[in-house]
This record gives structure tokens, sequence and C-alpha cells, in this order.
């Protein structure tokens, strides 16, 4: 390090966690960098980069301790999990598998409860038959998490594998409630915030699109006479009308123009899905990707435009009131506020590159949220 410290002619070294921060001001005749700066930098072998878009200020980061080991077997538990629970609600989509549905709250835990047993005793196509489901909504979960993953690692943060959250499909026709992963130890600066916010919803985001476009080729337009008007699937017997995003609706104005109601395939409900799930995140609340990209782009200005979507999310739930259930989600994530907590350094400029990640990011949250995701 002290190659590199005495190209500065002013530093300072931060503690965060297991990590030791240094920010130097980097003397005007190393801004270049100069050869002896740039060959100090290639032996550094951790992390660095640049604070200023004129080189000004360098960020290195370095552990303090070894990598921990991860709890590698929670992690494959929940995922094989998911994956059964994935592939009974796939199977369900394509009408191969009729998962019991319980009319009380009893009957309904009952029913989930009972879902392993019963899917798993089914034969090895009918468990399989959910593949055109479960594939294409888990490749857009994990990419996603691993989008926020790298991009965490690359900055030094101790970041965990991702959670998934399953569900049976007695109880939610996706299959999943998402995943997450935690970060273990402090966000030096808004940058870093940003970069690790909008990394996962644009990495899912590009899956999204792809399955989209594979799901409404394969999705059919029915007579209006014996389906619902609008986009819908069905599911144990059941047909469930769902809401549109700006996105959905333009992949279904494409593939099937003019259609007044649209049966989802099983990888057309998998986008959709995945394209809920995208919105949900981008909702700028507590520590929500949005409320980190939001952050990241406006610092202590995220607190009034997350008042703002709350109060529109409890506005929403008189036409849609699962609304209410995910504000509390949100809120409890988040310490019951939705504002988001500071970082280290939230003073330092926000490079203009990545104000216009922050605005694609929420291009992309436009595009993806759902007023309504389900209706009557």
């Amino acid at each position: 390090m002290d190659a590199i410290t005495r190209c500065f002619d002013a530093w300072r070294l931060i503690r965060a966690g297991q990590r030791e921060v240094v920010e130097g001001l980097v003397a005007p005749a190393h801004r270049g960098p100069s050869p002896e700066l740039a060959a100090a930098l290639a032996a550094w072998p951790h992390v660095h980069y640049w604070a200023a878009p004129d080189r000004s200020e360098l960020v290195l980061v370095r552990p303090l301790a070894a990598r921990r080991r991860e709890a590698w077997a929670l992690h494959l538990l929940l995922l094989l999990v998911t994956i059964v629970c994935a592939l009974g609600a796939g199977a369900a989509l394509e009408g191969s598998y009729h998962p019991l549905v319980g009319h009380d709250l009893l009957s309904v835990l009952r029913a989930g409860g009972s879902f392993f047993s019963h899917f798993l005793q089914l034969g090895e196509a009918t468990i399989l038959s959910g593949w055109r489901f479960a594939l294409p909504l888990l490749g857009i979960l994990l990419v996603h998490e691993l989008g926020h993953y790298f991009v965490a690692r690359r900055y030094g943060i101790d970041a965990s594998p991702p959670y998934f959250l399953p569900i049976p499909p007695t109880l939610s026709p996706i299959g999943s409630l998402g995943a997450f992963l935690r970060l273990r130890s402090p966000v030096v600066d808004r940058r870093q915030l940003l970069d690790v916010g909008a990394a996962g919803p644009l990495a899912g985001f590009v899956v999204v699109l792809g399955v989209l476009a594979w799901g409404y080729a394969s999705s059919a337009s029915v007579t209006p006479a014996f389906a619902p008007t609008g986009t819908f699937i069905e599911f144990a017997g059941y047909q469930y009308v769902l809401g549109d995003s700006l996105l959905t609706r333009a992949f279904r104005d494409y593939f099937l123009p003019g259609a007044v109601s649209v049966h989802l395939s099983a990888p057309a409900f998998a986008g959709w899905a995945g394209a809920l799930i995208t919105g949900l995140n981008l909702l700028p609340l507590s520590q929500l990707d949005g409320g980190h990209v939001a952050f990241g782009l406006l610092g202590r200005r995220q607190t009034p435009l997350g008042l703002a979507v709350l109060m529109g999310l409890i506005c929403l739930a008189q036409f849609w009131t699962p609304w209410l259930l995910w504000v509390a989600i949100t809120l409890g994530v988040g310490g019951m506020r939705w504002t988001h907590p500071s970082v280290m350094c939230p003073e330092r400029t926000v490079p203009t590159s990545r104000r216009l990640l922050g605005m694609v990011c929420v291009l992309v949250f436009l595009l993806t949220f759902m007023p309504v995701p389900f209706g009557s």
C-alpha cells in the first residue's frame, strides 16, 4: 500500500466491518494515472476504483480477515425446495397436476403441509412436466441475485450467496417468494450502493425479455365467450385474470395483436412473474433494490419520495388488497422505515455514468410495475 499512498496528497483510513477502506486524494502528477501509480495499482491484489471522473480520488479496499465459510448446505436445500415448488406450480399450469386447494385458513395450511409428500409421489413425467415454467422463473431469480452478488464482490463487500424462498403451489401459483442475499459489511458510498442495487434487477430484466418473447410466442388467443377478458392463466382448475404492465402489454400486442382474451403459456407466466418481481423490487422504498438505487441517486431526498410511494401503494390497496401486505413486509424488512439507511460516505459525488444507470432502473420500473397484478 505504501507505493500507492506515496502518490496521494492526503488520505484517510476507515475501518468498515472486516474491511479496511483507504480514500486518497491523488497528487496532480499521478492522476493519469502516472506510470508509478499504474504499476502500484497493478500490484495491488485487492479492490480499487476511481471515485472522481478526473481521477483525483482513489478508493482502496482490502479484507482484514479470511473469507468466511458459507452455509452452502442451507443455500442448496432452499434452492432444491424452491425447484420442487416451482415444478409443482408449472405442472399445475400445464394441467398435469392438480394441487389440493383449501377453502379456509386451516385447510390452506394443511394443503401446504401435504404438498411435498403428495407431489413427490407422482411419476417422474408429471413432476418434470412443469419445467417450462420452473426453468425460466428460476433462471430470472438466479440471474437477478447473481447480479447483486458479483457486483458486491467487485467492491469487496461481504455478500452471502442467494437465499431462495420457496412457497408451495397450494399457496401461490408462482411457487416462490423470490430470493435475497445479505450484505454483511457496510457500503462505503452511494456509487457502491447504486451499482449493487441496480445490478440485480437489470441483469434479471434481460432474462425477463427473452422469457416473455418465448412465452407470448407460445400463448394463445381464445374466444372471449369461454374465457375472461384480458390475460389469464388456468391453474388447478381455476382461471386467474392477470394485470398488465407496460412491458407485458407491449409483448401481448406484438405477438397477439387484437386479442381480447389471452391464455398465457407456462413460460409466458414465468416471464410475467419475473416482470412483477422486478417492478416490486424497484419500488424506491426502504431496503428494496429501488430503495438502494433511489438513495444512490438522491441521497436523503429519497425520504419524501419513499413516503409518496408508500402512500400511493396504500391508495392502490383499494383495488388490490395485498398491497397492504407488501407495504407491511417492506417496512418490516426496513426496520419499520420507508427511508433507506445512510452509507459511510454519503457526501461523495456519484459519477454521471452511475446516474445514467439509475435512470435506466427508473425506466425498467416504469415498464414492469403492475398497479393491479391480479384481477377478480
